[in-house]
């Protein structure tokens, strides 16, 4: 969803899946609840909720240690891939893997060291859909290849839903790209933004959510 910009002034795309109890989860995830534990009141000044969520519900960032025990907790992670230049590049009706062939119209001599993918015309934001379309391990060795620094998607992961080796997870392992899932880019124009997408600095976890926007660079 695009926001509308004052005159002069850069454009706005949130690219965040909405987050609440009737969010999508991976199949065996956490899925989203929320209660609240205090209430404007005779007892209490303000509202207070907690919130239980695997960090892979909704936009998220995958850190090493989800795939490699010895890997980085996400709050370790250096923040320079996840906010710069990216390209949106579209991938729809791919099918089961975005090849190389899908996306190689868009890759030039100048591509940014982020690439985001379109797959879907319309992001399962409702529902969970196994049948989504992945990364093949090619696709991404060819894109690090180029000096990718951050890989993202509009699918729920880089591999199949019933993959168990995960070979383009191991491929993030071995060549230390960043990965984005779950974005909406719904819209969202082929072409280059700026990318913020920042994750929260938790210590020992294997994922983050984040509030994930392209600014138009115009």
């Amino acid at each position: 969803m695009a926001d509308t910009a004052a005159a002069g002034q850069p454009r706005l795309w949130d690219i965040s899946a909405p987050v609440h109890a009737a969010s999508p989860q991976y199949p065996g995830d956490t899925p989203y609840r929320q209660q609240w534990t205090a209430a404007i009141g005779p007892d209490s000044a303000v509202n207070v909720s907690a919130i239980t969520l695997s960090p892979h519900v909704g936009t998220h960032a995958d850190a090493p240690l989800h795939y490699d025990n010895a890997g980085a907790a996400i709050g370790a992670l250096p923040l320079q891939p996840f906010i710069g230049p990216c390209r949106v590049i579209h991938a729809i009706g791919c099918g089961p893997l975005v090849e190389w062939q899908h996306i190689a119209h868009a890759i030039t001599t100048h591509l940014p060291q982020r690439v985001l993918l379109r797959t879907c015309v319309k992001a399962p934001v409702e529902h969970w859909d196994g049948a989504f379309s992945a990364l093949a391990p090619d696709t991404l060795e060819r894109l690090a290849d180029l000096g990718v620094l951050l890989v993202g998607i509009d699918t729920a992961s880089v591999d199949p839903a019933n993959s168990q080796e995960l070979p383009s997870h191991q491929v993030l392992r071995r060549r230390g790209l960043r990965v984005l899932e779950n974005l909406v880019l719904d819209g969202v124009p082929e072409g280059d933004y700026e990318l913020i997408a920042l994750p929260l600095k938790l210590t020992t976890a294997d994922a983050s959510p984040v509030r994930a926007v392209l600014r138009s660079l115009s």
